[in-house]
């Protein structure tokens, strides 16, 4: 990761809440995510589990890599992640808390500075920390002619 070289993502609506996510600058193919019925055909992840996804998946290389960093070699990980989603006060649908759950392989006495491996490897994960923190998000919604609709027009996406 750069701090000078944002992170590109297009989004392309396949079909009604089906969208093709493109992630600019990489060769990966795009994504569909869709809703889950009846909004959706649950033809991919929605929203909320790909939040989900990257959360228990930034966790599980960050623990895998403060693993690495004190010469441990572990077997392949496992992680679960499990979120209820909740309704705000003002009736919305929102992930209020989750719970993830890393497994290692073997034993802890299989493992150098574990103590310390457990204690750090949370501080690693920019997307968990990302999220306890809250992630400030600017929108602008503009028409076909570029028109700003919404948001501020100075708005530079990706700065």
């Amino acid at each position: 990761m750069s701090t000078d070289t944002p992170i590109r993502i297009r989004l392309e609506q396949d079909s009604d809440y089906a969208f093709r996510i493109v992630f600019d600058d990489t060769a990966l193919d795009p994504l569909l995510t869709d809703e889950p019925a009846p909004l959706g055909h649950d033809r991919g992840p929605n929203p909320s589990r790909l939040l989900l996804a990257a959360v228990a998946n930034c966790l599980a290389a960050s623990l895998l890599f403060a693993l690495r960093k004190h010469r441990n070699t572990p077997g392949p990980l496992h992680a679960e992640i499990c979120a209820l989603p909740t309704r705000n006060e003002q009736g919305r649908w929102r992930i209020a808390s989750a719970k993830a759950t890393l497994h290692l392989p073997g034993h802890n006495a299989d493992y150098h500075n574990l103590d310390r491996v457990l204690a750090q490897f949370e501080d690693f994960c920019v997307v968990t920390q990302s999220v306890r923190q809250g992630i400030d998000v600017e929108v602008r919604v503009v028409d076909g002619e570029g028109r700003v609709l919404l948001g501020d027009k100075s708005f530079e996406a990706g700065a």
